[in-house]
């Protein structure tokens, strides 16, 4: 399987990815979020291989989510946009498939099941997670209405996590939110941890700083870490990172299959991201 996306397709289950840097990822550990963060919302939508996956994003202007370049690059159709803290507790509350999942979903039976309806866009700098120095793993979802109820997130001004030394940064706890699942543990056999399919719902997480690149923000997400309470799994992918009132990145990767390790987070503190950001008419904060 490519390092692409989070392959958690909605009502159904997770497809575990192999590697050093498994692209998307969910809350391990952590906590229910329930009215915390009411501007992080699901993302699901389709491949053009017709494989349904979902992710995570941010209302940063009232039309505008920003999410993960892995959770937007080569998807078709519409991007189904909510932002319930639950979304289902069993398959059945879960959202239905596209009438055509080689197409995607169209705007229309999105509205039709209760859903926003967005559509999504790339940075061009992009990668495609093959250089970390030049990572660019960010993507928008443009909603076809803007949202009214929510408060947008601020995105951190230029150079923000720079004021992070050493060890400032390890000292400090990164907040993550997302949709992705929960790590537990299978009923019978062997006792390795698996991801929970149900249920569907925001999670939180405090993350302590661990390392600072050009492009990324490393946290050590493993909740047995006594300073964090988890990290970031599959379906995490491009959940923010907030610290200092701000959104300082977006979830990008993690390095174990069990989700408990470092994961990265791409920086939006950065001028070039900020640049590509500012032409849907997102600004950051000062």
């Amino acid at each position: 399987m490519s390092l692409r996306r989070v392959l958690i397709v909605l009502g159904i289950g997770a497809a575990m990815v192999s590697g050093t840097a498994l692209a998307a990822n969910a809350i391990s550990g952590g906590r229910s979020d329930g009215s915390g963060h009411p501007n992080v919302g699901i993302l699901a939508f389709y491949d053009a291989n017709g494989a349904r996956s979902r992710c995570t994003g941010t209302l940063v202007s009232p039309t505008v989510l920003v999410t993960a370049a892995h959770c937007t690059d080569g998807i078709v159709g519409q991007t189904a946009v909510k932002f319930d803290s639950l979304i289902a507790d069993t398959p059945a509350q879960a959202l239905a498939p596209a009438q055509d999942p080689s197409a995607g979903y169209t705007s229309a039976e999105l509205t039709a099941q209760g859903w926003l309806s967005g559509q999504a866009s790339t940075d061009p700098a992009y990668s495609h997670l093959t250089d970390k120095n030049n990572w660019n793993d960010v993507g928008v979802v443009v909603l076809d209405q803007p949202v009214t109820a929510v408060t947008p997130a601020t995105i951190a001004p230029v150079g923000y996590l720079d004021q992070f030394t050493p060890n400032v940064l390890n000292s400090t706890l990164f907040t993550a939110v997302g949709y992705g699942v929960e790590m537990g543990q299978a009923p019978s056999g062997p006792q390795k941890p698996l991801p929970l399919s149900y249920p569907i719902e925001r999670r939180v997480a405090d993350e302590p700083g661990q390392k600072l690149t050009n492009q990324l923000l490393q946290v050590n997400g493993n909740p047995n870490d006594p300073r964090g309470t988890g990290g970031t799994c599959f379906g995490d992918s491009g959940g923010p990172a907030f610290s200092g009132g701000y959104e300082v990145s977006v979830t990008s990767y993690t390095t174990a299959p069990d989700c408990q390790s470092i994961a990265g987070f791409q920086r939006l503190d950065l001028p070039g991201v900020q640049d590509w950001l500012a032409t849907f008419g997102v600004t950051a904060g000062s």
